[in-house]
């Protein structure tokens, strides 16, 4: 699988599974726009180090609706086409119904799906819009095995995640036509720096039991997973779901 030359927008890329796709990606040969809310010392860092040239940082809140076209036209001016829209970003908040108030209750849920889901479904629009004047690319969606397992104590991140699998199959189908591909990656958790700063030792413990490797996923083994849904030999796998979480969530 290589990119000698295509053009990839990742948004959530600054840490975590982003830079490890957008490390990957450049890896491979393509140049990379890294979309970022807030953090610049950490986009900095992980531009500095992607491999290669031509690389570009967005600073864009897509939370916001009208950021997700100009993030989308940004790339487009700056790179000329879209190949390969990655759809990392995402947010999960506590919200556990039989101990919230009803205010944070309701904002978990509108915080959650702003990002996890409509932020992911406006860009699929105008990325879309951007490939089919060039005859097409591939969009990745990053999901999360609490689409089918359940979050009992974070219910609007495995409802927004669940969506965006429906939304990613529904979308599959209608884009074929036009060759856009739409695949989903599904991780479990993942080791990440984040993780590593908030998990207490218990948790940490009761997370490494839930998989037969006794480990979290790496970055790294998530992004390959990315890459290859975004690869044209993955072209007829397009509306698939792909669980990267070690055995821990077995669905039929």
């Amino acid at each position: 699988m290589d990119f000698p030359n295509k053009t990839i927008l990742i948004t959530g890329a600054s840490r975590g599974i982003g830079k490890a796709t957008a490390m990957a990606f450049a890896e491979k040969g393509a140049k990379v726009g890294l979309n970022y809310r807030s953090n610049d010392e950490a986009a900095e860092i992980t531009f500095k180090e992607l491999p290669g040239e031509g690389h570009q940082l967005f600073k864009r809140d897509i939370s916001q609706k009208s950021e997700t076209e100009a993030l989308i036209n940004d790339f487009v001016k700056e790179f000329g086409r879209l190949d390969v829209l990655v759809n990392n970003a995402g947010i999960s908040i506590f919200h556990e119904i039989d101990s919230v108030d009803f205010e944070h209750w309701t904002h978990a849920w509108e915080k959650t799906f702003e990002t996890n889901l409509f932020a992911a479904a406006n860009l699929c629009y105008w990325a879309a819009q951007a490939m089919m004047k060039t005859g097409g690319g591939h969009i990745v969606n990053v999901s999360s095995r609490g689409a089918f397992r359940g979050e009992p104590t974070k219910p609007a991140y495995g409802a927004s995640k669940a969506a965006l699998n429906a939304m990613s199959q529904s979308l599959a189908k209608k884009l074929a036509p036009h060759n856009i591909y739409v695949g989903v990656v599904a991780p479990g958790f993942t080791e990440t720096e984040m993780a590593a700063k908030t998990l207490t030792p218990e948790e940490r413990e009761n997370l490494l039991r839930e998989s037969p490797f006794k480990r979290m996923a790496q970055p790294e083994e998530v992004a390959h997973a990315i890459l290859f849904l975004a690869s044209d030999e993955a072209a007829y796998s397009s509306g698939t779901i792909i669980d990267v979480n070690g055995a821990s969530y077995l669905r039929s």
